[in-house]
């Protein structure tokens, strides 16, 4: 290979896995075309949708905007590494069951941003919540379930045998408006 090729150990998803790529590839690139690892989307690649969001470091990172040959040694978690066996994360199971992904293009980038918030901080305030997914755009919903569903998971985290609230799956009951003559 010419010199505008390297080859490294990437460790991705606690797996060390030998990848060559050309030096200029992004992450998104190296995993999405040398790696197989799809769940990480192409998004805008300007660092503004948060489509293509990895944990570096157990921090929240733009693929987009990282060079792949600067990350030798570094632990990269991906949307994959979420799922242990047949087991979903709680926030995956959260998602689904309370049905916070619509078209789900931007959900891998928002469950990593999520996962790596409830790392970090274990019960995490509906505030820190929103402030912590500011940088991932969802064209489909009004962002409300998703939050709901992060909530979710860190109940569920905390209690497994808690229920989610009835208006949290089926909305608020109409209110009565009185009668219309």
């Amino acid at each position: 290979m010419s010199n505008n090729w390297t080859t490294l150990e990437l460790c991705v998803n606690g797996e060390s896995r030998t990848v060559s790529f050309p030096t200029h590839h992004s992450l998104l690139e190296v995993l999405r075309e040398r790696l197989d690892l799809t769940g990480t989307k192409h998004g805008c690649e300007l660092g503004e949708c948060g489509a293509c969001t990895v944990l570096i470091d157990g921090l929240p990172v733009l693929a987009c905007l990282v060079l792949a040959a600067d990350l030798a040694d570094r632990p990269i978690e991906t949307v994959e590494g979420l799922q242990t066996g047949n087991q979903l994360h709680a926030l995956q199971e959260a998602f689904a069951d309370l049905g916070a992904a619509q078209c789900g293009y931007c959900t891998p980038g928002i469950l990593m941003t999520a996962k790596s918030l409830i790392d970090q901080t274990p019960e995490p305030s509906r505030t820190e919540i929103q402030e912590s997914l500011a940088g991932n755009l969802c064209r489909c919903t009004g962002y409300h379930k998703i939050v709901e569903a992060v909530e979710w998971a860190v109940t569920k985290e905390q209690d497994a045998s808690a229920e989610p609230a009835h208006e949290v799956l089926f909305g608020a009951a109409p209110q009565d408006k009185g009668s219309l003559k």
